[in-house]
C-alpha cells in the first residue's frame, strides 16, 4: 500500500469520491455511483469557466469537491463544514491538487453566516437545507450572502406539479392547499437514510416558492434537485419587506 493509499484510509470513511491528480479515487465504490462528479458534469456548464477574481462560498464543503472545481477555475473559496471529519480531509485534498493557498477552510453553522456582513459572487448550498431544524430561517440568511449567483440542492419529494398560489388566499378556501402542487415542506420525525438530521423533504413548488421569498430567481435546473438562481430585483425577500425585525431577533440581533 502506499502513503497516498495509507492517507486515504486512514481519513476515511469518504463520501465525496475525488478523483487525485494521479488518478487515485478516495471512493470508488460509492453506492450512489462516481458521486458528486456525476452531478458536477452537468452543473459546470451553468457556471463560469473563468472565475479568476471571483470569490465563492461552499456551504456544507464535505470533503471539497465542489470548492475543489471552482479553485480550479480560480476562484477564492471559502468553505465551510460542520463535520471536522470532513474538514480535515477537505484541507488534504486541497495540499494535493496543489489549492491549499486558494481555498479557505473553517468549521462552522449556516446560521453563523447570519453575522458575515459580506456577500460572495457564488454561493453553493449543496445537500443541506433539509438537514436544518430551521430551513427558512437557513434559506434566508444564505440568500444575504449572494452577490451574483446561488447554486441549492435538496433532497425533495417526487413530483413536478406547480400550483400557482393566488396573491391571497382565502381563510375559508383551503381545498387549494391539499392538491399535489401545492408548495409543500414534508416533515421527517425521526430519521431518514438512518440519519436523524434529515428533518424536511419539500417538493418542487415548495422549493421554488421558498426561494422566491428570499428574493431569489430561479435562472435553471440543471439536474433534478439542483436549482441555480439570482438575486430578482423586483422581488426583494421578504424578510425585508415584511419584518426585518423579526429575521433579526431569530439571528440573535444585528451584526
Amino acid at each position: 500500500m502506499s502513503d497516498l493509499e495509507r492517507d486515504i484510509e486512514r481519513l476515511g470513511p469518504w463520501f465525496h469520491n475525488l478523483h487525485l491528480p494521479d488518478g487515485t479515487q478516495t471512493n470508488p465504490a460509492h453506492p450512489l455511483g462516481d458521486f458528486p462528479s456525476f452531478k458536477w458534469q452537468k452543473l459546470a456548464p451553468h457556471l463560469p469557466e473563468d472565475l479568476s477574481g471571483a470569490t465563492v462560498l461552499d456551504i456544507g464543503c464535505n470533503a471539497g469537491f465542489y470548492s475543489l472545481e471552482l479553485a480550479k477555475r480560480g476562484a477564492e473559496v471559502t468553505a465551510i463544514d460542520v463535520d471536522p471529519h470532513y474538514l480535515e480531509q477537505a484541507r488534504w485534498a486541497a495540499e494535493r491538487y496543489g489549492l491549499a493557498r486558494s481555498i479557505r477552510f473553517r468549521e462552522g453553522q449556516v446560521y453563523e453566516l447570519a453575522r458575515a456582513n459580506r456577500q460572495w459572487d457564488i454561493v453553493l448550498f449543496l445537500g443541506v437545507l433539509y438537514h436544518l431544524r430551521y430551513p427558512m430561517l437557513g434559506l434566508d440568511i444564505v440568500s444575504r450572502c449572494v452577490r451574483r449567483t446561488l447554486v441549492v440542492q435538496s433532497f425533495e419529494v417526487p413530483g413536478d406539479e406547480i400550483e400557482h398560489a393566488p396573491e391571497n388566499l382565502e381563510l375559508e378556501n383551503r381545498e387549494p392547499l391539499a392538491r399535489p402542487g401545492w408548495p409543500r415542506l414534508a416533515f421527517i420525525e425521526h430519521s431518514l437514510a438512518g440519519d436523524c438530521t434529515n428533518w424536511w423533504a419539500p417538493n418542487r413548488a415548495c422549493m421554488e416558492a421558498m426561494l422566491r421569498s428570499t428574493g431569489m430567481r430561479v435562472v435553471s435546473r440543471p439536474l433534478e434537485e439542483f436549482y441555480v438562481c439570482e438575486p430578482d430585483p423586483d422581488q426583494p425577500s421578504s424578510m425585508w419587506s415584511w419584518n426585518e425585525d423579526e429575521y433579526w431577533a431569530a439571528t440573535g440581533g444585528r451584526p
